[in-house]
């Protein structure tokens, strides 16, 4: 006889945490301070609070592999009673609603708990104070994966004398500094390309990183919403009518969902064949079905609202590059909302050029999904084939080419390829998108390439001219006994004249093109 048990799902997720992205001590690494980061962010950023980020990384261990991972933010802080949950029980989150986040289940702080305990056996430390709280609270914690329940191995709370509020974090993991170093170099860099607006200082065994705050401006927070019609299955309706107090049908569908009114549902339940004074819980499991097919299938509906969307916009998108890539020009655009299978999302792009930008034979392509950047699987994104697609040489760009690619998606559901989270799978709508950004951003790029060579064609002109003034003046002073200087002045005019530029024009042109390298030397050195 076999004897047959149930996993709990905290156990079931430890044994499994290579789909969280934990799948070796280098790896492991890198996702943890991507998971303190953007928990980090989301903590401020979305309160309207500017992040200020302190990350520090040191090696405790150096024959077993042991690193300590530090991370501390200036954020909302989580109430002294929710501490012990929200890292010690899988599955326990503040995001479980319409609107774009960064992580969706709240399952990856809970990922980097139970890894640390599975290969050091330590407990997290945590410190937090809650907005205007007037307490600190610490505590040791881990997880029983048996039970999906934390473990409170140490609790302390003090007096917070000068209303600190934010979150810090500690743990002690297995990981790989050395061959994880590089992965978090760059996760950090491509953060603060997507969220200029955060400070992020970084130390390291041999390294550190200041990447300052480039400007107070925060993008849109996202607002919490109602499930479009097309986006639901069965489950989910089954879920909604059971919390649906005794609504008919009508009063379920005007009252659950997003932008359906009366007018919209009426129409739509007599097209389905539904009764809209039925009460909801009297339906039967095919009626269930039936009524979410036919959502999928009705083309009526509004379009899913924006308004539970944080695009970061294009202004931030080419202040961030430019400074962290040091192009010498960059031009980023934002998409209007579209939707895949009721679930909104839009598109942005930008193309980076010159600078210091290294000469490549391809684009280098920076993804992103709810400003979180992709480094892994990018052969398997959608934005790599549109990229390699796309038709440069209709923009003026002849390879190898000093460019850099940038595309985020933001969306209420991401439509990832793998359960790693890397990459993003080709849906039409999405991929559509991302092919008209770039387009829209690479004709902004075409119009500059055109004006710079225009530029260069004058100053090429105006030099070749310019090069037989003091011959010319010289000699026509000879022969007309007039002064050589005021001559050649004159020449010097008429040959501006002829080229509709002036050398001051042209100088500042020069001078305004090295700028931005200049710029990116001084973050470098940082």
């Amino acid at each position: 006889m076999y004897a047959y048990e149930a996993l709990p799902v905290a156990e079931w997720f430890r044994r499994n945490r290579e789909l969280a992205g934990f799948h070796n001590p280098t790896r492991a690494l890198y996702q943890t301070v991507r998971e303190l980061v953007e928990n980090s962010l989301d903590a401020t950023e979305t309160y309207g609070i500017l992040p200020t980020i302190y990350l520090r990384i040191n090696i405790e261990d150096e024959q077993k592999s042991w690193v300590s991972v530090y991370a501390e933010d200036n954020g909302i802080g989580i109430p002294g009673a929710e501490i012990p949950n929200v890292f010690g029980r899988v599955f326990y989150s503040s995001k479980y609603r319409i609107k774009q986040h960064r992580g969706v289940f709240g399952l990856g702080l809970k990922m980097v708990v139970l890894y640390a305990q599975s290969t050091t056996n330590k407990p997290v430390y945590v410190r937090s104070a809650a907005l205007k709280s007037d307490k600190i609270y610490e505590y040791q914690i881990m997880i029983d994966t048996n039970s999906n329940s934390p473990i409170i191995l140490d609790r302390k709370e003090y007096p917070n004398k000068y209303r600190w509020h934010g979150t810090a974090v500690k743990v002690y993991l297995e990981g790989s500094w050395l061959a994880a170093k590089k992965r978090i170099e760059d996760y950090l860099k491509r953060t603060a390309i997507i969220a200029p607006y955060a400070e992020i200082a970084f130390k390291g065994p041999d390294m550190e990183l200041w990447l300052k705050r480039r400007t107070t401006k925060l993008p849109p927070a996202p607002k919490e919403g109602l499930p479009h019609p097309k986006s639901v299955d069965v489950d989910t309706l089954k879920q909604m009518v059971a919390e649906s107090r005794g609504m008919t049908l009508l009063e379920f569908l005007m009252e659950s969902f997003d932008a359906v009114g009366e007018g919209t549902a009426k129409v739509f339940l007599e097209w389905a064949g539904f009764n809209p004074n039925m009460k909801v819980t009297a339906m039967t499991p095919e009626e269930m079905v039936k009524l979410v097919e036919k959502m999928k299938q009705y083309g009526g509906w509004r379009r899913p609202r924006s308004e539970w969307l944080s695009p970061v916009g294009a202004e931030l998108l080419e202040i961030g590059a430019k400074a962290i890539l040091g192009a010498e020009a960059v031009f980023a655009v934002t998409r209007k909302p579209e939707s895949y299978g009721g679930h909104p999302f839009i598109v942005e792009a930008a193309v980076a050029w010159g600078g210091q930008i290294p000469p490549s034979d391809k684009p280098v392509l920076l993804r992103y999904a709810n400003k979180i950047p992709l480094l892994y699987d990018e052969g398997a994104d959608v934005a790599r084939k549109v990229v390699d697609e796309f038709n440069w040489q209709n923009y003026k760009v002849k390879f190898p080419a000093s460019l850099a690619v940038i595309i985020h998606v933001c969306s209420t559901k991401i439509p990832y390829a793998s359960a790693g989270k890397e990459a993003i799978a080709e849906v039409p709508e999405i991929e559509k998108e991302m092919r008209l950004a770039l387009r829209d951003a690479a004709k902004k790029l075409r119009l500059y390439l055109s004006r710079k060579e225009k530029e260069m064609e004058m100053f090429n002109r105006y030099v070749s001219l310019a090069k037989y003034v003091d011959e010319i003046a010289h000699n026509l002073a000879i022969t007309s006994r007039l002064d050589k200087d005021k001559l050649a002045k004159h020449l010097h005019k008429l040959i501006e004249t002829k080229i509709g530029l002036t050398v001051e024009e042209l100088v500042k042109h020069t001078l305004s093109l090295s700028a931005a390298p200049q710029e990116a030397e001084e973050t470098a050195a940082q």
